[in-house]
């Protein structure tokens, strides 16, 4: 029999949910079951499924013990010497000006060298972080720019906060502006795009059209203004009033004004020339809008900036 103490990060979720991480050996079907046989208690008495957990509940698992088996687990953060751009931190979360280039989980291609793994890492030697400890969170982004997209991303440091920043996003509560530079002038020179989405999951690409061409189409929004026109180029700021993959890109393209070193979406050989590897594009501005009664209420009002001299396109309108 083992006993799992419910620590802070664990508290406020399902029975299910908590052991489906917490012991992720043990199937499903199997836990289900041992749910109904009362071989999974909580404080020695029987549990539901959907029972949601509380700080310093006890979980009983009367099971084998080839299910508490070590399992495979992403041990990046041991090894790897932390290099973060951070452009504030306290004790809930962190914001990091994330690099062109870094993906932000890994994937097929990169499993080490990737922001969740530097932020790991950088906690882990902080002593903020210690998976030993942790049965069922670990730090995490709770929001994802593109691999060649720059800016601003944030990272959890605890289970609450991840859940109140993901309810924040939902609900619209936090502005994030982006800096893009793009071929020609739009005109006006102020304005919001309208139009609809598909996405090609196979190809990782996207489509914007007027009206929407079938039912799965997703609507979206983009409002711009134009702050510097120079050699060809605009430098826009954007705000994203719905937020799609590779809403940016492919909204500017549709109009026809494709972002600067955009290979996706712009297609453009002199771009290349120019030695430009990344699209001119960054999310450079957050404002944070969060109720009164929210824990991070003391954030409500607040927005944080990547400083100029990190954007590297701006060089352009010098």
């Amino acid at each position: 029999m083992r006993e799992l103490i419910i620590g802070k990060n664990d508290a406020g979720q399902r029975l299910d949910k908590y052991i489906t991480k917490a012991v992720p050996a043990l199937p499903a079907v199997l836990m289900y079951k041992f749910i109904r046989l009362k071989k999974i208690k909580v404080n020695r008495a029987r549990a539901e499924q959907g029972q949601m957990l509380c700080e310093g509940d006890v979980v009983q698992l009367f099971i084998k013990e080839e299910f508490f088996a070590p399992q495979a687990q992403d041990i990046a953060y041991q090894t790897l010497a932390p290099r973060l751009d951070i452009l504030y931190e306290d004790e809930n979360l962190l914001l990091c000006d994330k690099r062109p280039g870094l993906i932000v989980h890994s994937d097929e291609a990169e499993k080490t060298n990737t922001l969740i793994s530097h932020i790991k890492a950088y906690l882990y030697r902080k002593g903020e972080y210690d998976p030993e400890t942790e049965r069922s969170f670990a730090p995490a982004l709770c929001n994802r720019i593109d691999r060649n997209t720059g800016g601003i991303v944030i990272a959890a440091k605890n289970a609450l906060t991840l859940r109140v920043m993901n309810e924040a996003i939902r609900s619209h509560r936090l502005t994030k502006q982006y800096l893009c530079a793009v071929h020609g002038t739009p005109v006006p020179s102020e304005g919001t795009l309208t139009g609809y989405l598909t996405k090609d999951s196979a190809t990782n690409q996207v489509w914007v059209y007027e009206s929407a061409p079938h039912g799965g189409a997703k609507k979206i929004v983009t409002r711009y203004r134009v702050l510097a026109v120079q050699g060809g180029l605009a430098l826009c700021e954007v705000t994203l009033v719905t937020g799609r993959t590779h809403q940016i890109r492919a909204h500017f393209s549709h109009i026809g004004h494709p972002l600067l070193g955009d290979g996706k979406y712009g297609k453009n050989a002199a771009d290349r020339h120019r030695g430009y590897k990344y699209q001119a594009l960054y999310s450079y501005r957050l404002t944070f809008g969060l109720s009164e009664d929210s824990p991070l209420a003391y954030l409500n009002g607040r927005t944080f900036e990547v400083p100029r001299d990190k954007i590297w396109f701006l060089k352009e309108f010098e």
